[in-house]
């Protein structure tokens, strides 16, 4: 690359590998930070600090496997000078890592691009894959919308807690993603001697901090969707509990004169008119029966059944 610019690129290092690779000599919680675990990663944030000789950066990508309903991180790392680049990719054991393909394509159709040009193209790609996976979500949501009439409770239950934790787990990285670019953006990133990024590289780095400005947007709406969709489902759900309490009032009803009636002539009394009659027992049945057909027909009047 001009400039005396050189991309060293490394997957999962060991100690020994990044030290003899990095450009400077890195800070003791500088390398402790490019060699934590990806896993560990769920507790850190994103970042891009300045030190005195170089800029450190730590990015995470959310990655949603959707087939089998679980997210996973996707790490690049750099440590960039005003010479030399170096990037550190780390993936968790048996997933696929961070590709920087379309990053060296970019780089390689700017011909021989600055250091912080470099890192513009990496951090551009970061962002193009949060836009990526936000249309993925809202897909889901779109899914989920079209099926809520449909699908049966338990898979609606199920979806949705889902959805929403993609939601918080895609939030824990875009956000701080979104603040270490701006820092950026505002020039509060350099470091000593020629600086990596110069003032017209802040205009590049405004174009990807817009890519994540709306991506976090994108989330926010995808929570309210998510969110309004589950205040329908239990809308739902209340609703076809009032009409099973409904129905069930109904049969209480029907059941509850019959009662009356039966009970009221199994009194032991020894002078009741109708034990009497020849046509008492018919009687009773044929009480029995209009008060029932008059309680269907006013319900079925008032649609409770």
């Amino acid at each position: 690359m001009a400039r005396g610019a050189r991309w060293i690129d490394l997957l999962d290092p060991t100690h020994e590998e990044l030290l003899a690779e990095t450009p400077v000599q890195l800070h003791e919680r500088a390398v402790a930070q490019l060699l934590q675990e990806p896993d560990e990663r769920r507790s850190a944030r994103p970042t891009i600090e300045s030190h005195t000789e170089y800029v450190l950066g730590i990015l995470l990508i959310a990655v949603v496997v959707e087939d089998e309903d679980r997210v996973f991180y996707q790490e690049v790392d750099f440590v960039v000078t005003p010479e030399t680049i170096l990037t550190v990719r780390k993936t968790p054991l048996g997933e696929k890592p961070f590709s920087l393909d379309a990053v060296h394509e970019a780089s390689e159709a700017q011909g021989t691009p600055s250091t912080g040009l470099v890192v513009y193209n990496l951090i551009d790609e970061v962002a193009e894959r949060y836009l990526h996976l936000l249309d993925g979500l809202n897909a889901e949501i779109d899914e989920l919308e079209a099926g809520i009439e449909t699908w049966p409770n338990e898979r609606l239950r199920r979806r949705l807690a889902d959805l929403r934790e993609d939601v918080l787990v895609i939030r824990r990285t875009l956000a701080p993603t979104r603040d270490a670019v701006r820092r950026l953006v505002d020039g509060r990133v350099d470091v000593a001697g020629p600086a990596p990024f110069d003032r017209h590289l802040q205009l590049y780095f405004g174009d990807a901090y817009e890519k994540l400005l709306r991506a976090t947007e994108s989330l926010d709406v995808a929570r309210e969707l998510i969110s309004s969709a589950r205040d329908y489902h239990q809308s739902k759900i209340a609703q076809e509990q009032n009409d099973v309490v409904k129905k069930l009032a109904v049969v209480a009803s029907l059941l509850l004169v019959p009662t009356f009636i039966v009970g009221n002539y199994g009194q032991n009394f020894d002078h009741m008119p109708e034990l009497g009659w020849e046509l008492g027992y018919a009687f009773s049945w044929a009480l029995i029966g209009v008060t029932t057909i008059l309680q269907l027909i006013f319900y079925r009047w008032r649609n409770w059944i």
